[in-house]
């Protein structure tokens, strides 16, 4: 028997989902990049941070994995695209990334945020910001 049927048709209009979205927070990679020389073929940390937007149809209702949006899909790229070659900015990594995840089905919106970590001792980070809004 299915106790959360019962619940169907209580959610007022007002609070129906409006978005969905899905979050790689906070990953953290070693990454070759940077144009200073004393970053050049020194990986250095690389925090990146995702947020996918995605359509009704890929966000499933049913508890179904082989209808959920793939998280994995996220990661393996995103370390794909990082180790590939070596970036002089972080713009342009952000910008490959962004790239790839906006050509997946179903993403409405999308951000990508990146940051270094530890090039100033008295900031958490230096970064970049890509959105879609």
């Amino acid at each position: 028997m299915n106790h959360f049927a019962q619940l169907d048709g209580l959610v007022p209009d007002r609070l129906r989902p409006r978005t969905r979205k899905i979050v790689l927070d906070d990953y953290v990679l070693e990454v070759d990049i940077g144009f200073h020389d004393f970053e050049v073929g020194r990986p250095q940390r690389l925090i990146l941070t995702v947020e996918v937007w995605v359509d009704e149809a890929s966000f499933p209702e049913e508890d179904d994995a082989s209808r959920a949006w793939n998280y994995d899909f996220l990661r393996t790229e995103i370390a794909a695209l990082a180790s590939a070659k070596r970036y002089n900015l972080q713009e342009t990594l952000v910008r490959a990334i962004y790239d790839r995840v906006a050509a997946r089905l179903g993403v409405t919106a999308l951000r990508v945020r990146s940051r270094k970590p530890d090039i100033y001792p008295d900031c958490a980070g230096v970064g970049v910001d890509l959105a879609s809004f």
